[in-house]
């Protein structure tokens, strides 16, 4: 039986790490549910985002001011990816083959400039820790999660108590009556995909910040983070964060009870309950 030390450290790891999933997860759940885009260029632009947070460490441009460029840059791509797939009039099960060929596209472009090798942020962040009890708690990942909370709790509230976000939601129920009343539905979905694409970019940072980088990396991270968004309902900015405390949470705890190994089958079995037992949920 682990030490309750271990025990409240695998916890405070999984929460760190269960605030990343839902940081992945944001764009995601809004492109997915509000969109109707199953975009996986997200996965690719989070790791071109840690990538040239990376290199602009390298240029001693702390990792936070690296966002004032690439989150801009992110902005841009999502506009021009939506405005690609609405021009096409591309299924929602097509994006997930057209995105799917964008992001093989930008992997590829990571690997030809950083090759396969093992990237590590190194900045002033990463040496700072504290000591709370037994347990550590390093700066990086404390960011991360202040970071996931701020920005899933300030999309749900801009969706839910704005004219802004009530309009969002309008267009994603029912776009023609949503016009209908005056609703620029083109205009809100190029802002909301770009939106998604500035995430990804935030998100890159965060990953940056607290991981080793490889670009063969991208593939792991898909399945986890896909089945956080379906847990956590599409369309719903709290849903992914919630589902990724719980997952990464539970894998932290099966890790630490069990084997390293057994940590994959956590999400997936929670996502197949869950699609077992409550079908209405999606």
């Amino acid at each position: 039986m682990p030490s309750f030390t271990l025990l409240g450290q695998s916890v405070l790891s999984g929460v760190f790490i269960g605030a990343l999933y839902g940081l992945l997860g944001l764009g995601l759940t809004l492109a997915w549910g509000m969109l109707r885009q199953i975009n996986l260029t997200h996965f690719a632009l989070v790791f071109l985002g840690a990538y040239l947070t990376y290199q602009l460490n390298e240029a001693k441009i702390d990792p936070l001011l690296s966002l004032a460029i690439i989150a801009p840059a992110f902005f841009a791509f999502g506009l021009a990816l939506h405005w690609l797939l609405a021009r096409f009039r591309v299924s929602p099960f097509n994006t997930l083959l057209v995105t799917f060929g964008f992001m093989v596209m930008i992997e590829s472009l990571i690997h030809w400039y950083w090759t396969a090798d093992f990237r590590k942020l190194e900045s002033h962040y990463g040496a700072v820790k504290w000591k709370i009890g037994q347990l550590f708690v390093p700066l990086p990942e404390l960011m991360t999660l202040a970071i996931a909370l701020a920005l899933a709790f300030a999309a749900w509230a801009v969706l839910r108590y704005t004219d802004l976000g009530k309009a969002m939601r309008a267009t994603a129920e029912d776009a023609p009556i949503a016009s209908a009343f005056g609703v620029n539905e083109k205009l809100l979905s190029l802002l909301l995909s770009g939106l998604c694409g500035a995430f990804a970019a935030v998100a890159g940072m965060c990953l940056a910040l607290s991981h080793t980088l490889a670009p063969s990396q991208i593939y792991a991270w898909i399945g986890v983070v896909f089945a956080v968004v379906m847990l956590g309902r599409l369309g719903n900015p709290l849903g992914p964060l919630v589902a990724g405390l719980i997952v990464g949470v539970s894998e932290a705890l099966t890790m630490a009870l069990t084997a390293p190994a057994w940590a994959p089958l956590v999400s997936f079995s929670l996502l197949i309950a869950v699609i077992l037992f409550r079908p209405g949920k999606f």
